[in-house]
């Protein structure tokens, strides 16, 4: 199976180096600034990145067969897609912001093949799917101009990217860890490629970005002609192209010098209410319909994710959005998730205390806190802490997942009436496993001694 698929992977390979010589260019394995027939050393150690990286989470994925097979696939094209791109930062100087969504588009189109497998299913593979679209944001260094592109440093990038994906990939190794080893061999595979496989390429060949061509030489420029960027890779766009809303839009127009009377209409006799012949004493039933309807809808509150006078970072009222990030935070800073539904949050830094309240289906990813975690009126949500938190405070809660990392074990953990409380902790015994544990939601007190003693309550089976 795995010659097999190694085999597919060099065709592709071949296909690609012969397009590329098609166009005029030169061997995918040459140096583009070398001599004749020298091969580039990083490129070489790309094709081995991916006949043995992405050959074992090929040969994994064909165990499992279905929509796994299939977004694997994807995986690999992603990864042919950026050598071909990697070679060409050599022939090409380097793009402005304006043109590196045009430079970027090919792997741009392949990551959004791999989200519209994703999306929107409800396969039993599900989180397969995310795990495997999720991670391809890795690639996305390989568009790294320099520190004005809204980027991080290529390894900083690749790390933080796997992190999205790893929330994912947790739950397949929590599924199918005591039903179906070839599940975990993927996800392990999974994770290899990226951590520590490709950062460590990175690492090696392009810590600070790709190698482009220097300004004034005689190849190709950079594309002239670019397409909007997509979001999967380019979230930034122009504010000044957007309409104005709200109190912006009200001194707008007040501003704008037209009669401030301009537009209204004029009420005649018979509009007025003491004129009107069909007002009664009876309330129809069709105003309670419409009553219904209008308390229906003021439900729908404008989303939020901004920080409030510089202290308290509000996320509010937002409704499946997988891709919530707070990049610029800090110790000083807390953070307060209120009313979310079927989204993901990821906090990039240590912040000083994080609040998630009355959420349903919400996951939370953050590197750690200093004073504490507060879960509070939520349903089904999930919490993953990478470094240290002192304190997690669970209250009326009903269905919570905790990833821990080695640095949080020492937290304290604080539950009231709340259920379905299980805390996942690093297996001692496996590499890269989690091992789950129940905390007690049932208790028995006793009057013993002139006092009341509490214990968890324990069940034996026969």
């Amino acid at each position: 199976m795995e010659e097999a698929l190694v085999g597919r992977l060099e065709a592709a390979v071949s296909r690609l180096e012969a397009l590329n010589g098609a166009g005029g260019h030169r061997p995918l394995a040459m140096a583009i600034g070398g001599g004749g027939g020298q091969v580039d050393p990083a490129i070489l150690a790309f094709d081995e990145l991916v006949a043995g990286a992405v050959g074992r989470v090929s040969a994994a994925a064909g165990k499992i067969g279905a929509e796994v097979a299939e977004v694997t696939r994807v995986l690999e094209k992603a990864f042919l897609v950026g050598k071909d791109l990697l070679v060409r930062t050599k022939q090409t100087q380097k793009p402005s912001m304006d043109s590196i969504a045009a430079f970027m588009g090919p792997l741009n189109e392949t990551i959004m093949e791999a989200n519209a497998l994703a999306e929107g299913t409800r396969s039993s593979h599900g989180n397969h799917l995310k795990a495997a679209a999720g991670s391809l944001a890795a690639l996305a260094w390989i568009g790294y101009t320099g520190k004005g592109c809204g980027m991080p440093l290529p390894i900083a990038h690749v790390e933080e990217s796997w992190q999205m994906a790893e929330f994912y990939s947790n739950k397949v190794l929590v599924e199918y860890k005591s039903k179906d080893p070839d599940h975990v061999e993927w996800v392990k595979a999974l994770k290899e490629l990226f951590v520590p496989s490709l950062r460590d390429y990175v690492k090696t060949f392009y810590p600070l970005g790709p190698a482009w061509q220097p300004p004034g030489s005689s190849t190709s420029k950079a594309p002239s002609a670019p397409c909007p960027p997509s979001a999967s890779l380019f979230s930034s766009s122009a504010q000044s192209s957007q309409p104005k809303t709200g109190m912006s839009a009200v001194f707008a127009e007040i501003s704008s010098g037209k009669p401030v009377t301009q537009g209204l209409r004029t009420v005649t006799d018979d509009m007025k209410s003491k004129n009107r012949t069909d007002r009664t004493g009876v309330v129809a039933t069709e105003g309670k319909k419409s009553h219904k309807a209008t308390c229906s809808s003021s439900t729908n509150l404008p989303s939020k994710l901004e920080l409030q006078m510089g202290r308290k970072w509000i996320v509010e009222h937002h409704v499946g959005n997988k891709n919530l990030i707070i990049e610029d935070c800090d110790t000083k800073q807390s953070i307060y998730v209120f009313g979310c539904k079927d989204c993901v949050l990821q906090i990039k830094g240590k912040v000083n205390n994080i609040t998630i309240d009355k959420c349903t289906k919400m996951g939370v990813l953050f590197k750690g806190v200093v004073a504490a975690c507060e879960i509070v009126n939520c349903n089904s949500v999930e919490v993953q802490c990478e470094g240290s938190v002192p304190t997690i405070s669970i209250d009326n809660t009903s269905g919570c997942q905790l990833y821990l990392s080695k640095e949080s074990l020492d937290t304290s953990i604080t539950t009231a009436k709340s259920s379905e409380i299980n805390a996942l902790v690093p297996d001692a015994n496996s590499d890269g496993d989690w091992a789950e544990h129940s905390l007690p939601q049932q208790f028995i007190h006793a009057f013993r001694d002139g006092q009341f003693t509490t214990s968890p309550t324990s069940h034996s089976g026969a």
